[in-house]
């Protein structure tokens, strides 16, 4: 279930069926958001769920854009990345959408660089645009600012959304590989990568990259 119907019973419906919750703790918070570990029980099986709640209104859109986001990292690096089931509205509150995903023990602790590096390289080299062309195809986020631009074939349109070491420092860095015959290649970025988002999942003991935007 990607898109759940606006109404009281979307949370529990994209559970599993059947599913029995035992428990609703508080598990992490941002600035801009709450987290929910949900344990439940299906068919006398234990199985734990991670819900997060927008609670500023400005950012409502987020739900939306961080399934988009970690369904589509989690298409390319699925063992690095916790693919998402779901997100949707409360019936009573409709500035406080949902994003639901699967549960994972995380360490927090960085991984070793070169882990670290050979999965964004993965992520970098093995993702296309399907337009051929810079953005993606909903309105992502850079932690809470949108980064609101038009399918462009020009990468220095996105810089102009960043800050001034972007805007300044990474087109003297990529200029030269678009010259002598070279070009840039479009493709998948995770829109909020620092030592909060990427830790270790304590049972794979593989790099978990999260909260994609």
């Amino acid at each position: 279930m990607e898109k759940t119907d606006k109404d009281a019973s979307c949370l529990t419906a994209a559970l599993s069926p059947g599913s029995e919750i035992i428990s609703v703790v508080k598990h992490g918070k941002t600035n801009w958001s709450s987290g929910l570990r949900v344990d439940t029980k299906v068919d006398g099986y234990e199985k734990t769920y991670f819900v997060k709640i927008i609670e500023q209104e400005e950012f409502v859109a987020m739900a939306e854009a961080e399934f988009e986001g970690q369904k589509t990292v989690a298409a390319i690096i699925p063992d690095n990345a916790v693919e998402p089931i779901a997100w949707g509205y409360y019936e009573v509150d409709k500035t406080k959408p949902w994003f639901l995903t699967h549960f994972r023990h995380l360490q927090a602790q960085p991984p070793p660089l070169q882990t670290l590096l050979s999965t964004v390289k993965r992520l970098h080299q093995q993702s296309h645009s399907p337009t051929g062309k810079f953005r993606f195809h909903i309105t992502s986020y850079y932690g809470p600012p949108p980064m609101i631009v038009d399918w462009t074939d020009d990468w220095r349109k996105l810089a102009e959304l960043a800050n001034k070491f972007i805007d300044k420092v990474v087109p003297r860095l990529l200029r030269p590989l678009q010259t002598g015959g070279r070009s840039i290649k479009p493709t998948l970025c995770h829109g909020d990568l620092w030592d909060g988002n990427i830790q270790i999942d304590a049972h794979i003991k593989l790099a978990n990259n999260s909260s994609v935007c």
